[in-house]
């Protein structure tokens, strides 16, 4: 989660479900209300046989890219598992040179509940990343904006240059940094 963010880290979640667990309404987190994602992750965590987290902070980003950040995210919530699994599902892409042999599912956050378990964590786990930021770096809103590039976070830029969280490689960051030096 994360992935088009100017500010904050990109998050991976990985969750193992038993067989046949039924979570009615689970989707894309996206799609989701928040109360609805939160609602969700109690579900999750209850059901689960395991669940973990991967996270790439925006200097980790700037320096090897978001496509490889995100890979690392993934890698790293996977390794974190205590429980390796057989077989992994991945939304979106194949992780490469990974020991578990996996399957990259396109809009599979639409296609399979654990993919979808595992989208709704890590959205949840980085908005509260992100709000937890805004404390420390109010000028920006991240409690609202959750570091995306609204028209008020932009607005906001302008006004008081990027913090430390921003990715400064982002093609709208690197913008602000040529207009603005």
């Amino acid at each position: 989660m994360g992935r088009g963010a100017l500010a904050g880290p990109v998050i991976a979640s990985a969750v193992i479900l038993p067989p046949k667990t039924k979570i009615y309404n689970l989707k894309d987190s996206k799609k989701l209300t928040d109360i609805n994602r939160r609602k969700a992750l109690k579900i999750i965590k209850d059901k689960s046989i395991e669940y973990s987290i991967g996270s790439v902070s925006s200097i980790e980003i700037d320096k090897i890219n978001i496509f490889n950040a995100s890979l690392l995210a993934m890698k790293r919530a996977i390794n974190s598992l205590k429980n390796k699994p057989d077989y992994i599902l991945v939304d979106g892409f194949y992780l490469p040179n990974l020991k578990i042999y996996n399957n990259g599912i396109i809009k599979g956050d639409n296609k399979f509940l654990s993919i979808s378990a595992a989208s709704v964590f890590a959205k949840v786990y980085r908005d509260d990343i992100m709000i937890n930021l805004s404390k420390k770096y109010s000028n920006y809103f991240f409690e609202e904006n959750k570091g995306y590039g609204t028209k008020q976070h932009i607005e906001k830029l302008n006004l008081f240059k990027p913090c430390p969280i921003h990715r400064k490689t982002f093609s709208p960051m690197k913008n602000f940094f040529k207009h603005n030096k």
